[in-house]
């Protein structure tokens, strides 16, 4: 079954989601352009660490570690994304390594290809920004099982679900692949899940998210990464962008 683009919300939100599917393989003040001079570590507030810090910023994003960071890396990707999911299981412990040492932030965006990623966002930011990473990270796990179930609703099923009026359509589709069940499974509440997936707004919100990268960097695939709010070019691994953050001075 071929995943279709997320039914819109609005004239923005058609405009906006069906050009992220090409995918998968500025805003506020930004740091200086990094300079290739080694970075000093920072320490953490007494009794905290960075990476556990997370701070939401006036968008709506959730931003890993020092605010002050020399270095801060962006990663636009996606939860239906396998490479995606190859740098979260390859890079994540590596980032809150580096993430703990304060010269490095790291701010994982939303960048939304279809409506079982859609589903996806709207329960991995459904407990607030502390635990938003680590979601994150087992959404990604999920992947597998959630194409699997996906492929067992068969077209008929999947395309009654999306008729649903939009502040149903991804509370059946998360019951469906089992999304649901996977969050409750890692502490949010059935209740709370149903009301995150029928938040019209926030959907409308990641789907304006998706628009503003492609108008702001020109994202052509994910993952894609920023460092200082520059693209890097031809970046999808680890071991390339940890050669990038290298050069920047980590």
């Amino acid at each position: 079954m071929k995943l279709k683009p997320v039914p819109a919300f609005t004239t923005l939100a058609l405009i906006a989601l069906p050009l992220a599917l090409a995918a998968c393989g500025k805003e506020g003040d930004k740091p200086a352009a990094p300079t290739g001079e080694p970075v000093a570590a920072v320490a953490a507030p007494a009794g905290t660490n960075w990476a556990e810090t997370i701070n939401q910023t006036p968008d709506g994003h959730f931003v890993m570690g020092n605010p002050q960071a020399k270095i801060r890396l962006v990663e636009y990707g996606s939860y239906t994304c396998s490479h995606c999911r190859d740098f979260s299981e390859s890079a994540s412990p590596e980032i809150r390594d580096i993430v703990n040492s304060g010269k490095m932030s790291f701010e994982f965006r939303n960048y939304v290809r279809d409506p079982m990623d859609m589903a996806t966002a709207l329960l991995a930011r459904c407990g607030g920004k502390d635990i938003f990473y680590p979601l994150s990270e087992q959404f990604f796990g999920y992947q597998n099982s959630l194409f699997e179930k996906a492929q067992a609703m068969g077209d008929q099923a999947y395309q009654a679900t999306m008729a649903a009026p939009p502040a149903e359509r991804f509370t059946r589709l998360a019951t469906a692949v089992g999304l649901i069940d996977y969050a409750k499974q890692r502490g949010i509440a059935e209740d709370q899940a149903k009301q995150c997936l029928g938040d019209t707004k926030a959907a409308e919100t990641l789907a304006k998210g998706v628009e503003k990268a492609n108008a702001d960097y020109q994202i052509t695939g994910t993952p894609s990464f920023l460092i200082n709010g520059v693209l890097v070019d031809n970046a999808t691994t680890w071991p390339i962008v940890k050669a990038k953050l290298k050069e920047a001075g980590i």
